[in-house]
């Protein structure tokens, strides 16, 4: 299974923190907000990933995770010109993907605690599937 990690968008509920670095470079507690939707892409296996982001933070994003090789994965990435969608990460990643499973999360992706992902990840077959969490004010 192949890994795409979509790390995209402007980050405006953050601004102006995002005028200097895209929200998924930020610090969460004690590392970048991106290594966190990595590490579940590691933790269930995925060793070839893609990561997409903007022209502006895609050498950034470099600079942080090189080639993936400290961490034990192999790393491409991809510009996404504009936001257009979940969606368009597929088409940008497409050559990427060849025929392989691939998997989507959000560089803004931050799953805690059960074992959920672990299994989803060693029982997928085909299809798709789709994490969500129950909140109270989807609008925001």
């Amino acid at each position: 299974m192949k890994g795409i990690i979509l790390a995209g968008g402007a980050g405006s509920r953050l601004y102006p923190l995002t005028l200097v670095a895209s929200k998924q470079l930020q610090p969460v507690y004690d590392k970048p907000m991106v290594y966190y939707p990595l590490t579940t892409l590691i933790e269930g296996g995925v060793r070839e990933l893609c990561l997409i982001s903007t022209p502006r933070d895609l050498p950034r994003f470099r600079q942080l995770l090189g080639d993936g090789g400290r961490f034990g994965v192999s790393i491409e990435y991809r510009e996404q010109p504009r936001p257009e969608g979940i969606a368009q990460a597929f088409l940008i990643a497409e050559s990427f993907i060849g025929a392989d499973n691939v998997t989507l999360i959000l560089g803004d992706n931050i799953f805690y605690g059960g074992d959920v992902f672990h299994r989803a990840f060693a029982e997928f077959k085909d299809g798709a599937t789709i994490f969500g969490y129950h909140v109270h004010d989807p609008e925001r």
